[in-house]
């Protein structure tokens, strides 16, 4: 608690200390007095913050309106409290003891299960344990040793020989074929278009297969225009589907 929220506290009580002693000839205040009413207030208040405390680490699904009711305390009281970074971390640090004092009893039935035969459990015991660590190797091998292994000669016995002088110099390097970001992205842009084009083109012919399959089935006459119209190709499909349900009604 602030300075500020004490002073206040105090306020408080000396208010209220003289509405029901009016002040009057016999009447003597002291600040030890109110020191002394502020101070039982305080250790009150403190004790109820934590049983809320408790009540929180040991249960947390406990509603708000729960533990006012529970506590003889208002439901926005306890709502203040949830916005006291103090109080949450207090919360969380009994939380942490409650959960400690139970890691053995889990510990103990996990060691009973790597006995049983668990090797999940085993694993967990000896990695708790620091017994077992997992670690994780990288290697990567140069041009050269891929070289070695692949001719299957031992790089420990090999000689390693100065051969700069068989390396012939080229003075200039060939052009390179450098070709413009613009243009590759036309040109990517063109391929991609013409698979999507030529993939369409191909579901269409089995889809026209198809058609044609169910029209030889049905008995239906293949259409005699190369090219058909929207409407003369329904017409078709419409045949060929009435067709079959006659068929299958006759069935």
């Amino acid at each position: 608690m602030s300075k500020l929220q004490k002073y206040d506290q105090i306020r408080k009580v000396a208010v209220e200390h003289f509405a029901t002693n009016p002040i009057g000839k016999d009447f003597q205040i002291t600040t030890k007095v109110l020191y002394i009413k502020y101070m039982s207030k305080l250790q009150k208040y403190d004790q109820i913050r934590k049983v809320a405390v408790e009540h929180f680490a040991t249960n947390p699904s406990l509603t708000v309106k729960e533990l006012a009711e529970e506590l003889g305390v208002t439901e926005r009281t306890i709502c203040k409290w949830r916005t006291d970074p103090n109080f949450m971390d207090a919360i969380y640090d009994r939380y942490m003891v409650l959960f400690g004092g139970e890691l053995p009893a889990v510990l103990t039935a996990m060691v009973r299960e790597a006995k049983s035969g668990n090797v999940q459990a085993g694993r967990l015991v000896l990695e708790h344990s620091g017994k077992l660590v997992k670690n994780i190797n990288v290697t990567v091998d140069s041009p050269f040793e891929k070289y070695l292994k692949q001719v299957d000669i031992d790089a420990e016995d090999a000689e390693v020989m100065e051969v700069m002088e068989d390396i012939p110099i080229v003075e200039t390097l060939p052009d390179r074929d450098i070709e413009p970001p613009v243009k590759r992205q036309i040109r990517e842009k063109k391929q991609i278009d013409d698979a999507i084009k030529k993939e369409k083109y191909s579901q269409k012919r089995k889809e026209w297969y198809q058609w044609q399959k169910r029209a030889k089935a049905a008995g239906v006459e293949p259409l005699s225009a190369r090219r058909p119209t929207k409407g003369q190709r329904k017409a078709w499909e419409d045949e060929i589907i009435k067709k079959e349900k006659d068929a299958e009604a006759n069935n």
